[in-house]
């Protein structure tokens, strides 16, 4: 389960990252991404969260992946994989990660190599 602090969680949000944030596609799954600072829209909600820097992280799971027994356990699979990564990542990021129609039959490996090669596409990986 991710913490409170690190789910994205208003609309606003979502669609400035989708919409302003840079993107990388991978077969199973698209990240949006908004590095810290970019987020110019202050709510009164999120502001805290901006200067406190956690890495915040929403999920679309649309009915194009299957029926709802298979999109729930795809942002399952989506959600434990990224919580695991939440320390890896670059500080105040907030990413939006749109799983594909082909996430529906991948397992967690594949589903975890697409995210990681995505991550590093858009350089938010964290040297530890």
């Amino acid at each position: 389960m991710l913490p409170a602090t690190a789910r994205l969680t208003r609309s606003g949000d979502f669609a400035h990252v989708t919409r302003h944030g840079r993107r990388a596609g991978r077969p199973r799954l698209v990240v949006h991404a908004v590095q810290a600072g970019q987020m110019t829209e202050p709510t009164t909600e999120t502001s805290l969260t901006r200067t406190g820097s956690p890495v915040r992280v929403g999920f679309v799971v649309s009915k194009a992946v299957g029926n709802s027994v298979v999109r729930h356990r795809v942002t399952r699979r989506l959600r434990h994989l990224v919580a695991d990564r939440l320390g890896t990542l670059a500080p105040g990021s907030s990413l939006v990660v749109r799983a594909l129609p082909p996430a529906a039959h991948a397992s967690s490996a594949d589903l975890a190599q697409d995210f990681d090669a995505a991550v590093r596409r858009l350089k938010l990986a964290v040297e530890q």
